[in-house]
């Protein structure tokens, strides 16, 4: 059977399973076993049951540890485990392991780690001609932490019509939940009075865990990209993680990194004293004055394709 529809399969079976007491989950791994020929084992030295295709992870236990990310999924990419909760000590050791969550409405929680990782080194940004031009006209002003909800509940705004989102309620009050505590953050991008883009993330260490961005006037959400990787160069951050590859990040300096050396970045700049609590800065504009244009623009490398 294909791996998405596989996995589909038991996704379907395990969410309605996911409701027992912990000591009921072996019976999903059962299950698993019985109907799809899948093996399971318990995961050495925690509450977590592997199958060959997900961990299925206790949602009363939020301390436990998550299985190696080496296990996770080739097909669909990354996919490594299901259930737990998304508690704040839950979703900083994921983050801190290269683990996000990502599913949809109706589904139970997914936790990914996709190889190879897509990041981007903050002093490795690509500026375009046309972004520098706009960047320089000075149209936008740039806030950090000034309206986490606002960012958060735009990013959650379906892309089509008739499209569904990954931000379901749950997502949102989680994230609200690690911005309340100081590791989520918000930059907002203003075109006069009105939110025009911006996007959100977590910081542990020295790393940005980039989580979405949306964008309501053209280059607004480059715009919010440009002014996060000059507050983060400023403050020492090494990496930020983008997740999943997309031209728009390609384009703008990102890459793609093994999974293994993106785990081993994160062990590094992850254990650093972090920058806690909330990043008001005021406002902050995106216009580059002509004595200080070099500093603030001529440090980022030109994008070739425009």
């Amino acid at each position: 059977m294909h791996g998405r529809a596989r996995c589909g399969k038991i996704l379907g079976r395990v969410g309605k399973e996911l409701g027992r007491p912990p000591g009921k989950i072996a019976d999903i791994a059962t299950f698993a076993a019985r109907d799809f020929g899948i093996g399971n084992r318990r995961h050495e030295n925690c509450s977590i049951l592997t199958t060959s295709v997900l961990y299925l992870l206790d949602p009363n236990d939020p301390k436990a540890p998550f299985p190696n990310v080496a296990q996770a999924e080739r097909e669909p990419d990354g996919l490594l485990a299901i259930g737990g909760d998304l508690s704040v000590t839950r979703l900083i050791n994921a983050y801190r392991r290269g683990i996000f969550p990502w599913f949809s409405d109706g589904d139970p929680i997914l936790w990914w780690s996709p190889d190879p990782r897509t990041a981007l080194f903050p002093e490795q940004l690509r500026i375009s001609r046309s972004l520098r031009k706009t960047l320089r006209r000075g149209l936008f002003h740039t806030t950090t932490d000034r309206d986490f909800d606002a960012v958060i509940h735009a990013c959650a705004q379906p892309r089509s019509a008739g499209g569904g989102t990954w931000l379901v309620p749950e997502m949102i009050a989680a994230y609200r939940r690690l911005h309340h505590e100081g590791f989520a953050h918000s930059v907002e991008v203003w075109h006069d009075s009105t939110l025009a883009g911006g996007l959100y993330g977590v910081a542990i260490g020295r790393v940005f865990f980039g989580e979405s961005m949306f964008t309501r006037i053209s280059d607004a959400s480059k715009v919010a990209l440009v002014h996060l990787c000059r507050l983060l160069s400023e403050r020492g951050f090494r990496l930020i993680d983008c997740q999943v590859l997309t031209g728009h990040l390609i384009r703008m300096g990102a890459e793609q990194i093994p999974r293994e050396d993106f785990v081993r970045m994160l062990d590094r700049w992850c254990q650093v004293p972090d920058w806690h609590g909330r990043w008001v800065d005021g406002e902050t504009s995106t216009q580059c004055h002509q004595e200080d244009s070099s500093r603030n623009l001529d440090g980022y490398e030109d994008e070739v394709t425009r």
